[in-house]
């Protein structure tokens, strides 16, 4: 794996914005890196002046600062030509199996990829009965969520589905993620820029280095249980500490999320009650169905019917968004990606709370329980249609249909009526 600075892959120059933040690090698997192209404007306003007066001037850590780089410059690069794809196919869905099939044997018979295909997709009867098929599926390598690591096996993901296979990738990978290339066969498709009309001719550009990438960033989420129980499920990555002492032993958890973490009340008629610490300090107490802390990719689901604004995934930020709050004052907020963020039943609380990442890993909070949220040096590169800013816009116009109205009619002057 190597590890790179955001600033050592940027040229930065006097246009651009510097953004402070914690110590943040990129990593991107072998074979792909970004690369960097210059065009005339900048997107981002100019460095702010850091002296302040005669004597006053901002103190300079080099190791907190991270620069922000023009969407319209991040395109992707082999420095070796790829060699091994994953296919992630939206399980129980007939109408992929034909795209599905097609897509694995131009990959295999005319691109000569290795195809990493999950175990559970070929399961499926209308696969594993198709003797026609039965030939290129031989060929595959196949893999189980949960047990088999994909993290130094894989170049690049293709997704077929709805956002749920972009979501459910990103899942795969606790660490780098390689480049995914997402094909809008499902139901909204926001995240899914590509149509499968022309997948011939756009996975070969792909493969040929020629795309633009938006790097959607993610949050890295630590859950701590108090008093586990072994009862509890095993599935997740955890860790189990002890002080000796059998009955209060501890559960700690990780998770990398692309859209949200959402904690809400469960099937409890009582309101949630969860204290909001931000870098140690309680800022608020929410009380209502719950609370979302979503990442700018994250804006445009769960949090937006929840009444946040959205947010381009190039803008470094993490959005805190209650849910029907018991309070005519609490409004979303957007606070730096650099924060931690810590989220705990408070004492007065009457009832547990249910937390969810990404709508998967549901669990119960309970009482001496703690989550804390920081935005993750894992980001996933996800391949742009046209580019970052284009795609974003297109996708509110067409998924959301933002800003849809019946036009004004023209008012006829008097001058006119004549």
């Amino acid at each position: 794996v190597v590890l790179l600075r955001i600033s050592s892959l940027c040229r930065i120059t006097e246009d651009e914005t510097e953004y402070f933040t914690r110590n943040q690090l990129f990593v991107f698997k072998p074979g792909f890196f970004l690369s960097v192209f210059r065009r005339n404007q900048s997107l981002h306003g100019p460095s702010p002046v850091t002296t302040f007066g005669p004597k006053a001037c901002m103190l300079q850590n080099p190791h907190a600062v991270m620069h922000i780089q023009d969407p319209a410059s991040q395109k992707l690069t082999w420095n070796k030509p790829p060699k091994s794809v994953l296919v992630i196919k939206k399980i129980r869905d007939a109408s992929l199996l034909q795209p599905f099939k097609e897509l694995c044997i131009f990959l295999t018979e005319v691109k000569n990829m290795i195809v990493y295909v999950e175990k559970k997709v070929l399961d499926d009867p209308a696969i594993s009965g198709d003797e026609n098929f039965g030939a290129i599926a031989k060929k595959f390598c196949t893999f189980r969520e949960d047990f088999d690591d994909l993290s130094n096996r894989v170049d690049f993901i293709i997704c077929l589905g709805g956002d749920g296979t972009l979501l459910y990738a990103s899942s795969l990978f606790q660490e780098s993620v390689p480049p995914v290339m997402a094909f809008h066969l499902g139901s909204l498709g926001f995240l899914t820029p590509f149509k499968f009309d022309t997948y011939q001719s756009q996975v070969t550009q792909i493969i040929e280095g020629n795309a633009a990438i938006v790097l959607r960033s993610r949050l890295k989420v630590q859950v701590l249980k108090e008093n586990w129980e072994k009862k509890d499920t095993m599935d997740e990555k955890s860790i189990i500490l002890t002080n000796g002492d059998a009955e209060s032993s501890r559960k700690v958890m990780q998770y990398q999320v692309l859209n949200e973490v959402v904690v809400d009340r469960g099937p409890s008629s009582y309101l949630s009650n969860v204290d909001l610490y931000l870098d140690g300090h309680l800022i608020t107490t929410v009380q209502g169905d719950g609370v979302i802390v979503s990442t700018p990719t994250g804006s445009t689901a769960y949090a937006v019917a929840a009444g946040a604004s959205m947010i381009h995934p190039n803008v470094p930020a993490i959005m805190i968004t209650p849910i029907c709050p018991h309070s005519l004052s609490f409004r979303p907020i957007v606070v730096p990606a650099g924060v931690e963020l810590k989220i705990k039943l408070s004492r007065e609380a009457r009832n547990t709370a249910w937390v969810s990442f990404d709508g998967r890993k549901r669990q119960e909070i309970c009482h001496g329980d703690s989550i804390t949220i920081t935005t993750s040096c894992f980001p996933v590169p996800s391949i742009c249609f046209r580019d970052p800013v284009n795609d974003w816009f297109e996708s509110l116009a067409q998924c959301l249909h933002w800003n849809v109205r019946k036009k004004q009619n023209y008012l006829i002057s008097e001058d006119e009526e004549f």
